[in-house]
C-alpha cells in the first residue's frame, strides 16, 4: 500500500474514533462498572454486618482490577479512573442504593439476620456480589 493511502487510512480510522470518544458516557454511568461497584459494595455490606458470611478479599480485589482494565480498553483514561475513585458523592449515592436494596429484602441495620439471609441469596444464586462471599 503506498504511504499516502496508508496515511489517508490512519487518517480517517483516527477521525472516525473521535465521535465515539465524544459519546462515552462518563465511567460512573457505565453500566458494566456500576454493575462492578454494586456487587463490591453489596457484598460488603453484607459481610460486615453477618458474622456468618466471609469475604472473598483476592476475588473483589480481582473484580476491582478487571473493573479498572475493562475501563482502560473501552477508551477511558486514567484520570477518569482516578476520577471515580475520589467521586464521593457517586460512593454515597450507590451506598445507599444498596442500604435501600438491603432493607427492602429484610437486612435492616443493628441486625445480623437479615443481613446472613440476603448474603446466603447472593451465595446460592451465585450472584457478582455472592461470588464475593463465603459461608463461615
Amino acid at each position: 500500500m503506498p504511504i499516502t493511502r496508508l496515511l489517508a487510512f490512519a487518517m480517517m480510522v483516527a477521525g472516525s474514533a473521535l465521535p465515539l470518544a465524544a459519546q462515552q458516557v462518563p465511567l460512573r454511568e457505565n453500566q458494566v462498572v456500576r454493575d462492578g461497584f454494586y456487587a463490591i459494595g453489596l457484598a460488603d455490606e453484607i459481610r460486615k454486618n453477618c458474622p456468618d458470611i466471609s469475604p472473598r478479599l483476592i476475588r473483589a480485589y480481582s473484580m476491582l482490577k478487571s473493573l479498572e482494565s475493562y475501563a482502560r480498553e473501552n477508551g477511558y483514561t486514567e484520570a477518569d479512573v482516578k476520577a471515580l475513585e475520589r467521586d464521593d458523592a457517586a460512593k454515597d449515592a450507590l451506598r445507599a442504593e444498596i442500604r435501600e436494596d438491603l432493607s427492602a429484602r429484610g437486612a435492616t441495620e443493628g441486625t445480623s439476620a437479615g443481613y446472613c439471609q440476603v448474603g446466603r441469596e447472593e451465595i446460592a444464586r451465585n450472584t457478582p456480589a455472592g461470588r464475593l462471599l463465603k459461608g463461615n
